[in-house]
């Protein structure tokens, strides 16, 4: 088995309001090794994927119907967990953008895509193509990613529509480390409440209360693979819930499994296999 990589790249300065960070997976397994497969965990992020070796598939948890992502996949916001395929040579740089930045860039209406994805060619057309071709022929990861972040700060240029005080409010909700009342961030969007949640849906493809507890459990998520010496208890409490049982009803709503359950599954992922784990 080849060493696997797991790395977090922070965009430059100049993309830095519109790009959370690039995340890269790389994996390479023996012929005689079957990859394990990813119990893929609902995530706040909006991402752009790029897959320059062998693809990536995957099926929901009830179904045994296996479906092939594009070379490049623009993914919404899951609420919902999915099994993930990886192949035995697999390369994925994941572009994870800021909250409300897909709905900025006009690609489509983000609540189509929640709990789904399109093929980014359908939407951003030949020059994502030349782009997928430019990678498939590249194998430095610093080049690689200085040829994402000139296409993106092209796109950004062409593309992105102004920022208004509702974008503002999901990066106060993403970068707080409690739930926010809708009461203030209404306030602070210079909107009702109802108009707020309204518009939040239209431009992060959730309601705000789901999208903040989903930010919830995927820092409790983190935090026990980056910490698996702490009890659940300590991890409910350090990630704003009131208790372990307000815990475990947030991880069967997003896993259908008990926090244990679920953490025991995840031991066997493609990253645990290689002793790696995301930040």
């Amino acid at each position: 088995m080849h060493p696997g990589l797991l790395k977090n790249i922070y965009p430059s300065v100049a993309l830095q309001e519109y790009i959370r960070k690039f995340q890269v997976f790389r994996f390479i397994f023996e012929t005689d090794v079957v990859p394990p497969v990813k119990f893929h965990t609902p995530r706040p992020e909006h991402t752009i994927t790029f897959y320059t070796k062998d693809p990536q598939r995957f099926s929901s948890i009830n179904s045994g119907n296996i479906v092939t992502y594009p070379a490049c996949v623009v993914n919404g916001i899951y609420t919902i967990p999915l099994i993930r395929y990886g192949g035995r040579d697999f390369l994925a740089i994941k572009v994870v953008l800021q909250p409300t930045v897909l709905s900025r860039l006009k690609i489509l209406e983000v609540k189509e895509l929640t709990n789904t994805f399109i093929d980014a060619e359908d939407s951003l057309g030949k020059e994502i193509s030349v782009l997928q071709e430019k990678l498939s022929f590249m194998n430095e990861l610093n080049s690689m990613i200085a040829t994402i972040e000139d296409f993106f700060l092209h796109l950004i240029r062409k593309r992105l529509k102004p920022a208004e005080p509702i974008d503002k409010a999901s990066a106060f909700i993403f970068n707080h480390e409690h739930m926010l009342s809708l009461d203030w961030l209404a306030n602070q969007s210079c909107l009702s409440v109802r108009q707020f949640i309204r518009r939040f849906e239209e431009h992060v493809g959730l309601k705000p209360k789901m999208f903040q507890k989903i930010i919830r459990f995927d820092r409790a998520y983190r935090l026990k693979n980056n910490r698996p010496d702490l009890d659940w208890l300590h991890i409910a409490i350090a990630c704003g819930y009131n208790d372990y049982q307000h815990l475990v009803k947030d991880f069967k709503e997003f896993t259908n499994l008990t926090p244990p359950a679920f953490y025991k599954i995840e031991k066997a992922s493609p990253e645990r296999r290689f002793a790696l784990h995301e930040g």
